[in-house]
């Protein structure tokens, strides 16, 4: 966790300081930016691990951004956590609803950012130090972005890699198809939900007749990955 880069997106340079301090003393390193143009471009260049992204910005608001990003595959799966200073309701939604995975409220203390960034970072899924998941014969290493099944290489597609990430690292619990397109396609409003039925079936094909019962339909909801038959 410790040594992630973070970007700060926000106008006003006090805030931006009093996050970078904050932060660093909890051993993050920062990167800053005051307005979504150059936080794009530090974005394409360092791809950070998580954005603080400030709701209001001139020019192209936060919320713009987030949309942006959380609609293209190289940055989709980059966290963010919107910061607003309304605390509506409406914000909230509108900030969730196109792909961010947090928001906090305007004054907030360094603590309680930190304790939020933590949990973002966590829930994130397995990061690059961390290491391979299994199940059985099935092994998916996130650095090498490679699946194996009882020791031979698996060929499945980056969406189908993408599901296949997501569910085992939130097994045994059931998700609709709509927080799967939030979760695995990054919020892109443009996919119907019967794409996630497509590439179900293709992650199914892919998982062979050893290992495809692992994906679960749930009725009435959409599906789950499980151990238990």
């Amino acid at each position: 966790m410790v040594g992630k880069n973070i970007l700060i997106v926000d106008d006003e340079a006090p805030i931006r300081e009093m996050i970078v301090v904050a932060l660093e003393m909890a051993g993050y390193e920062c990167l800053e930016a005051e307005n979504t143009g150059q936080a794009h471009a530090i974005i394409v260049d360092r791809k950070p691990d998580l954005i603080l992204l400030d709701w209001m910005l001139p020019g192209t608001s936060g919320i713009e951004l987030a949309r942006r990003l959380k609609r293209d595959e190289l940055t989709g799966d980059i966290p963010i956590i919107m910061l607003t200073a309304k605390g509506e309701e409406d914000n909230k939604i509108q900030g969730l609803e196109v792909g961010a995975d947090d928001y906090i409220t305007k004054p907030f203390s360094p603590r309680e950012l930190v304790a939020r960034l933590k949990a973002v970072l966590r829930r994130a899924g397995p990061s690059d130090s961390e290491g391979p998941i299994e199940v059985g014969g099935l092994l998916l290493d996130p650095i090498s972005h490679r699946v194996t099944i009882d020791g031979k290489p698996a060929e499945m597609g980056p969406t189908e890699y993408r599901l296949l990430q997501f569910f085992m690292t939130h097994q045994e619990r059931a998700y609709t198809r709509g927080q799967l397109l939030d979760q695995v396609w990054g919020g892109n409003v443009y996919v119907e939900e019967r794409t996630v039925d497509v590439h179900i079936r293709r992650l199914r094909k892919a998982l062979g007749e050893a290992y495809e019962n692992l994906v679960q339909t749930v009725r009435g909801t959409g599906y789950r990955f499980s151990t238990k038959g």
